[in-house]
């Protein structure tokens, strides 16, 4: 996938928009002051309610723990609103460089993912957890203990994990269960000012009998330079997420090809040449809808899938690469033309399509003319602050 977002030349002029609060410059500077003493390395899980600040501090936290070690891991349990990934997926990456603008999203390639399908946890809590819980023990296995018999680079790396914003609840009962699984050295608690959205006091994960050890840290939500900022997270958090798919498809085309609005991207995707993949390589999954087997690639015309690689261990864990846009089917030839940026070598391994609930933008819907994509006027979002629009225009600046 790669950097969509060059990084800015200065984090304090590209992260304007956004104050960072003493309290929290004081608990991640405590947290990464104290990483490179401790073996194994931190384990650190950000937590708290909607709209609290969450994902700006996982950002904050992982520069400065860049600032001390050559690579950290970064396990993404937000699959509504993923900081590296398209929205859909929860990832495990790890990254080498500091991403100083925290209003800009940039987009990685995840060591490994899952295609989880759908933007909320809510879908299907069990698989979500499932997922979680087979990404940290990879982590585990190759990022949290020496082993001699391989480069010491590629082990002992601090974990921040990033989690989502449902804390009543069943999504209460599964950040329990995977506070308890992943067993942090170090807990950040978010708080609102309404005391009733914050989770329970405390550890509020731990058994009465279990005293392990465990750094826990409570910070309050961020005072934002603009008031309106956390309203336009909250309110357009589809908008948000369609930048983010636009901004994945965008990797289809050079860099330095000059697409810095989305009707250009539109048009570029309506004359890019398609991928004609063979319907006898692949198996379909639909996650989360029974389809006779008569419609089953029928109902894969124009949407979104997860392009994976069936696993031998559990075909209900197969590890994803990608997205791709299915832009066409020819039955008679008994092929499918899909888009995608996931390059030919590592879609050779690609033997299994995953459906789900990502959709394209409205923006970029294919029309029936020409079975071409074509631009579809791009719809008025109603009440976006003047900050969105500005995010709008900064997110395409950097697709450039």
């Amino acid at each position: 996938m790669g950097l969509v977002s060059e990084q800015l030349e200065s984090s304090d002029q590209s992260s304007a928009s956004i104050q960072i609060p003493t309290e929290w410059s004081e608990a991640a500077e405590f947290i990464a002051a104290n990483s490179v003493s401790s073996s194994p390395p931190p384990i650190i899980i950000v937590c708290g309610a909607k709209n609290c600040g969450k994902s700006t501090f996982s950002r904050l936290l992982l520069n400065l723990l860049l600032q001390r070690y050559r690579k950290v891991a970064y396990l993404d349990t937000d699959v509504g609103q993923p900081e590296f990934t398209a929205p859909g997926f929860l990832s495990l990456t790890i990254v080498d460089k500091p991403t100083p603008d925290f209003a800009i999203p940039y987009l990685k390639t995840p060591e490994r993912c899952f295609f989880f399908g759908d933007v909320s946890s809510k879908r299907d809590p069990s698989a979500y957890t499932k997922y979680i819980y087979a990404l940290f023990n990879h982590y585990k296995a190759k990022y949290n203990i020496l082993n001699k018999s391989e480069n010491a680079v590629n082990a002992k790396l601090p974990l921040v994990v990033n989690t989502p914003g449902w804390v009543k609840g069943i999504g209460y009962d599964m950040l329990v269960d995977i506070l308890r699984f992943i067993a942090p050295t170090h807990v950040v608690k978010m708080k609102l000012p309404t005391e009733s959205k914050n989770l329970p006091a405390g550890a509020f994960w731990l058994d009465e009998d279990n005293d392990g050890e465990v750094s826990l840290i409570e910070v309050k939500s961020a005072h934002q330079v603009s008031p309106n900022r956390s309203v336009l997270f909250q309110k357009d958090a589809k908008l948000l997420r369609d930048l983010r798919l636009m901004a994945y498809f965008r990797q289809c085309f050079p860099s330095d090809l000059n697409i810095t609005t989305i009707k250009e991207l539109a048009h570029a995707l309506a004359s890019h040449p398609p991928y004609e993949v063979p319907i006898s390589t692949l198996k379909t999954k639909h996650l989360y809808n029974k389809v006779p087997d008569s419609e089953v690639f029928y109902c894969l015309n124009a949407t979104i899938v997860g392009l994976a690689v069936s696993s031998d261990q559990s075909e209900d864990l197969p590890s994803c690469v990608g997205l791709g846009i299915v832009r066409g089917i020819d039955t008679f030839k008994g092929v499918l033309y899909v888009i995608t940026p996931v390059p030919p070598s590592t879609l050779e391994n690609v033997d299994l399509l995953l459906q789900g609930f990502i959709q394209i933008p409205a923006c970029l819907l294919q029309l029936a003319a020409r079975n071409l994509m074509m631009l579809k006027k791009f719809p008025v979002i109603p009440h976006l602050t003047d900050a969105g629009k500005k995010l709008i225009d900064r997110l395409f600046l950097n697709l450039a």
